[in-house]
């Protein structure tokens, strides 16, 4: 069934001609259109123009609202057993990421809480925080496995997400963690786990299709350059490409292996100086800051100026978790993008459109509104939402969520 979608005060990131990523100068351009129409047909877009608008067999009056594309959420791990509340308390007390992980919190704490959750009570509360994420304007989504660190309880978690899959419209992608933390049972022998990863885990979440990526914890206290480039490698061949945690407790040399692996990705780059600027500029990776993080633990910002002046893409994502970045609202990840990174509202606008598809090799189907693309579009009665949006930030101004051309309720 055609669906007009009419009387649109202004229609933000619009593209005639899609484009696959925006990168350096170009991030600051978004187009749009004043007074307009969207025609889509079978969830995709049709068109979309400001002149006399075309017949159509359902007819939607937005009464002058603004428009723009669904917001790209290419990094969470939204299914969890349990919050971490009581480690936030120890950070303010003065405790460190590394003191709180060394003294059994961190990751390890949500493996604990994760092993002994039954896989219906886990998709029970992960359906919670993707309504959650979806309420906030959040239409492509991807989420990690990475708090079980076993065979039985990573299985667990992939399942949890093929589930969430069917239940919602919106777009979800799987990602293997696997690689997230050294499990305790291990905890003298880091290689034994990889290589228990790369011999059997990998092969049962292959055999089960149950992951899209695969990705690893390349940092300080976690894994290294070789483990990295080992699991990633393993990885390619079983057509799983590669998404890595770099840099976000010290110069790790993940970036490098992303580079070198081919991973889609590079994500955290707290710590990102110019030689991994010049690595990025060699690659294809596309570099993720996640300013949540930063945020909630009180570390250093990805150095996004200094990373789109170098002229490379750039993409800004939640990084939802239950223990170093509890949000799920991707306006306020826009605002920070803005107020912490010194982003232009239309840099951080394309790094949680577009650019955020790009990361995810989805760009052909999301991150704006393009004919072709699915027709995952939000409605504000925000005015001037670019700008507004993230201006007036820890609100939700979404009043309407269309995915593939239906209202989400």
């Amino acid at each position: 069934m055609s669906k007009l979608f009419y009387n649109i005060g202004k229609i933000w990131g619009v593209e005639n001609e899609a484009q696959f990523q925006k990168a350096g100068a170009e991030m600051a351009v978004v187009e749009h259109l004043e007074n307009a129409w969207i025609l889509t047909e079978h969830g995709l877009v049709l068109g979309f123009g400001n002149t006399e608008p075309p017949e159509a067999e359902q007819m939607v009056d937005l009464n002058g609202r603004e428009v723009l594309p669904g917001f790209v959420d290419s990094h969470t791990h939204a299914v969890f057993a349990a919050e971490r509340s009581e480690e936030w308390v120890m950070r303010i007390l003065g405790k460190s990421y590394e003191e709180i992980a060394q003294a059994g919190g961190g990751i390890l704490n949500s493996a604990k809480k994760l092993r002994a959750m039954s896989e219906d009570d886990l998709f029970e509360r992960s359906l919670k925080n993707v309504k959650t994420l979806i309420s906030h304007g959040t239409t492509t989504l991807e989420i990690k496995s990475g708090y079980g660190l076993d065979m039985d309880s990573e299985l667990k978690m992939l399942r949890v997400i093929s589930k969430l899959k069917e239940a919602f419209p919106i777009i979800i992608k799987s990602t293997f963690l696997g690689a997230h933390a050294v499990p305790p049972e291990y905890k003298d022998n880091r290689e034994g786990y990889v290589n228990y990863l790369i011999e059997e885990m990998l092969p049962a979440v292959a055999s089960e299709n149950l992951a899209d990526f695969i990705d690893v914890f390349c940092d300080k206290g976690f894994f290294t350059e070789q483990d990295t480039l080992r699991i990633l490698e393993a990885g390619w061949k079983y057509n799983l490409p590669g998404k890595i945690h770099a840099n976000e407790l010290g110069y790790t040399g993940g970036v490098q292996a992303a580079v070198a692996s081919g991973a889609y990705s590079a994500d955290h780059l707290e710590h990102c100086g110019e030689a991994e600027i010049e690595v990025l500029k060699a690659g294809k990776t596309m570099p993720v800051g996640l300013p949540g993080t930063s945020y909630f633990l009180g570390i250093p910002y990805t150095p996004a100026r200094q990373i789109i002046d170098a002229g490379l893409p750039f993409c800004l994502a939640s990084d939802f978790n239950p223990g170093s970045s509890p949000v799920a609202n991707m306006q306020i990840v826009w605002s920070l993008g803005c107020t912490q990174m010194k982003l232009l509202p239309e840099e951080a606008f394309n790094a949680i459109t577009l650019n955020a598809a790009r990361s995810m090799r989805l760009e052909k189907q999301c991150g704006s509104i393009s004919p072709g693309k699915r027709a995952d579009f939000l409605v504000t009665s925000q005015k001037n939402a670019l700008y507004n949006i993230p201006y007036f930030f820890g609100q939700n101004h979404i009043e309407g969520i269309y995915i593939a051309g239906n209202q989400f309720e």
